[in-house]
């Protein structure tokens, strides 16, 4: 009874302490979360981060950091990437179990002591990369990135992109947070050496990020009349017949009146749906307006396509010219999982008819590039395309002097997916010194700044046509040269030195025959 009471206080203790610092993990998830757009309060992705390292203590078990990791990650997760759930309810439970799943990878393999500050921020950066990256093309939303584009380290995006201002975000916070335990345990510092080195490092990124080249401007300027026909949102194209789209475009596009300065009419992602639109009546009533402008109108388009006796479509933006030609066409390259095509479609037809509901469409083979017919070049990603920093990018590197995303937001209620994605087209400007047109059907668009800055934006559900002059740009920032690839590869040094210099690779020496 003696031995037994003894230790029932202790083990009741340390329960309780589990509950509590399983519990300050997820409420860290949840304020990374809420930093994000629509919430949008950017200091609180780095409290976030700052708690979740306090959470964790510097030696936790082995359940604890997996636990805890989860925990963080999933609190981040589902709430971040709520409007999966409209998409698609199993997806939205399995991402959010996956991805927080990644980070309680990473906290299991980061080292504790004092080489935890290295290796916890490299280690949570990857999660993040990989999750951009995979699975099926990866889920780049509720990325810190998006958290950060309001606040004083964005310029960062310029010289290395999200995964930079990831870093940042993280080893921030992981350094405060070692900080606050080294107060109520001195035993926990991790030294003043190299937490001095990577403060430095910290500093000198952001810095770095306010200096470094973003782009120049080329003299010219391109007037831009971006067409918003207005709807309901929360529909999709089995509720709402697409002439119907088609037409609330064509109504707004008549409310433009010529005008010697416009340079182009931009209409957005799936506003015309036909079997082959160069045939079409749509298509004339397109080349007419272009002809009373006296501009070209770029349009987003769906057309039919059977293959192998299977219905399949293909989802592209084109330029008409006033005389008729279509001068240029870009197919969307990165279709969105379970939105535009089912992985592993032949397995999940077995489970559920669900699928059924999902087209298949054929992604796009040439650069993200549309060309005016005075040969001004347009970086060009439609929709999802925009989240993916390495797409905008592609144009750039290729001449693109502007950046336009077309897309379709209609089929989600409330504002998570439209704020993210303003807010991936504000990283995107950044990321490239390049002005980002973004147009949808139904809410938002808006046209956005080299610095970010969004100049001017919609309502949802309103017809309006956004007109706006924008400055023509060239020259590349370091991020436009560099890409993700450098960055990576120096976070996989960090996290794998760390776990050297920490002991996570003892195992193996003490497996090894003397």
């Amino acid at each position: 009874m003696t031995a037994g009471a003894a230790t029932s206080p202790s083990s009741d203790h340390l329960r309780r302490e589990n509950i509590a610092r399983g519990a300050l993990a997820l409420g860290a998830g949840t304020l990374v979360a809420l930093s994000l757009p629509p919430w949008g309060f950017w200091p609180l992705a780095l409290v976030g981060v700052i708690l979740f390292d306090v959470s964790l203590g510097d030696e936790p078990t082995r359940r604890q950091r997996f636990l805890f990791g989860w925990l963080f990650g999933a609190g981040w997760m589902f709430i971040g990437m709520g409007w999966m759930i409209q998409l698609t309810g199993p997806g939205y439970v399995a991402a959010g179990v996956i991805f927080g799943g990644f980070h309680s990878i990473a906290a299991g393999l980061a080292p504790d002591g004092r080489w935890r500050v290295l290796g916890r921020p490299a280690l949570h950066t990857l999660a993040e990369a990989l999750r951009f990256s995979f699975p099926f093309g990866g889920v780049p939303l509720a990325s810190l990135g998006m958290s950060q584009v309001g606040g004083p380290i964005a310029p960062v995006v310029g010289v290395g992109g999200v995964i930079l201002i990831t870093w940042v975000v993280f080893q921030l916070g992981t350094l405060v947070g070692a900080s606050l335990g080294a107060r109520t345990n001195p035993l926990s510092w991790p030294g003043t050496p190299l937490m001095a080195s990577l403060t430095a490092a910290v500093v000198a990124v952001i810095g770095i990020g306010y200096v470094a080249p973003d782009g120049r401007s080329t003299g010219d300027t391109l007037t831009v009349a971006a067409v918003q026909g207005g709807g309901e949102q929360g529909t999709s194209a089995l509720d709402v017949e697409s002439i119907v789209v088609t037409e609330r475009h064509l109504e707004a596009t008549a409310t433009i009146e010529p005008d010697a300065d416009l340079d182009l009419v931009l209409w957005p992602e799936n506003a015309i749906d036909v079997v082959t639109f160069e045939t079409s009546d749509i298509a004339q009533q397109i080349v007419d307006e272009a002809r009373r402008l006296d501009v070209p109108i770029s349009v987003g388009l769906t057309e039919d396509v059977v293959i192998d006796g299977k219905r399949r479509y293909t989802n592209a933006q084109v330029i008409i010219a006033p005389d008729g030609e279509i001068v240029s066409r870009y197919d969307k390259v990165r279709r969105v999982p379970f939105g535009e095509y089912v992985p592993l479609r032949g397995v999940l037809e077995r489970i559920t008819s669900a699928v059924d509901r999902v087209g298949d469409a054929i992604p796009g083979t040439t650069p993200a590039v549309l060309e005016l017919p005075n040969g001004e070049k347009l970086s060009t990603v439609i929709s999802w395309e925009v989240f993916f920093g390495g797409r905008v990018r592609e144009g750039v590197e290729l001449g693109a002097s502007a950046v336009i995303n077309p897309t379709n937001g209609a089929s989600y209620t409330g504002t998570i997916v439209q704020t993210q994605q303003v807010a991936s087209s504000r990283l995107r400007a950044m990321e490239t010194g390049r002005w980002v047109i973004q147009v949808a059907p139904t809410g938002f668009t808006a046209f956005v700044a080299p610095d970010g800055t969004v100049v001017d934006r919609t309502s949802q559900r309103e017809q309006r046509v956004l007109t706006h002059e924008i400055e023509l740009r060239a020259g590349f920032t370091w991020y436009t040269k560099l890409g993700d690839a450098p960055f990576i590869i120096a976070l996989l040094v960090a996290a794998l030195s760390s776990m050297v210099l920490g002991g996570r690779f003892d195992w193996i020496r003490r497996r090894s025959p003397a």
